[in-house]
């Protein structure tokens, strides 16, 4: 597995803390960035990873590195009757309780702050579990998918929606340029932190994907592993049971 990779280099903080300050700084433009840097189709992956969870009928869910909330509000269009959004982040949350309030969706999506690799939540206790562009930023990731895999019930389904790099000429040297040199800038011109910026896209770059990932999952004890590749491979959606 690669290097840690951290947001802040120059920091004496672990890579738990610097991620919880960088979303904190980040949070009031995170969602219009997003948008913008990837034009748009993150929403089509979303809406993909809606109709994996809703077609195995949840009656709860949780979303892990939920930010400001996004799938678990996409989430709620299942028959899921309750929705868990759990981030690090202050920051974010308070986004995603704003939304969810607007929405009138407080009543079936709760906002809470909380560590993936220290799940509040007893054995056992989700049907379905959802990490949207997050699984990445996780300290220790083998002992963060180990409380997933804890916490969901069995046969309960666990899908991830995160960053990959494409393989075929030419979106590898496409992504490779846009992620090098677009990502950054864009960071750079509207966000308070470019170095924010500047991690996500060489996280994205350097996070395990396809099928190292999913010996990963395995690894953990999860079954039934398998990904999908997402617009020419830039991104991918992992599903695997319990």
């Amino acid at each position: 597995m690669a290097d840690q990779i951290n947001p802040y280099k120059d920091s004496n903080l672990g890579k738990k803390q610097q991620v919880e300050q960088m979303f904190d700084t980040i949070s009031g433009n995170y969602d219009s960035l997003n948008r913008m840097i990837s034009l748009g189709t993150d929403q089509g992956w979303r809406r993909n990873v809606l109709k994996m969870v809703s077609d195995t009928n949840p009656e709860s869910i949780l979303d892990i590195a939920t930010g400001t909330g996004d799938l678990a509000i996409l989430l709620s269009k299942s028959n899921a009757k309750r929705i868990v959004g759990l981030d690090l982040s202050a920051g974010m949350l308070e986004v995603g309780k704003t939304k969810v309030n607007a929405l009138g969706l407080q009543n079936k999506i709760e906002m809470i702050q909380g560590d993936s690799e220290n799940l509040p939540f007893q054995d056992n206790t989700f049907d379905a579990i959802t990490v949207a562009f997050g699984i990445r930023n996780f300290e220790n990731l083998e002992k963060g998918l180990s409380e997933i895999l804890r916490v969901l019930k069995p046969n309960g389904i666990f899908v991830i929606l995160e960053t990959s790099v494409p393989t075929k000429f030419p979106f590898k040297q496409g992504y490779s340029f846009y992620m090098k040199t677009f990502m950054p800038l864009m960071g750079k011109i509207f966000s308070k932190d470019k170095k924010a910026y500047e991690y996500l896209s060489e996280s994205a770059k350097n996070f395990p994907y396809g099928e190292k990932l999913n010996a990963i999952l395995q690894k953990v004890g999860f079954k039934n592993v398998k990904h999908n590749p997402q617009t020419m491979g830039v991104a991918t959606i992992y599903s695997a049971s319990k």
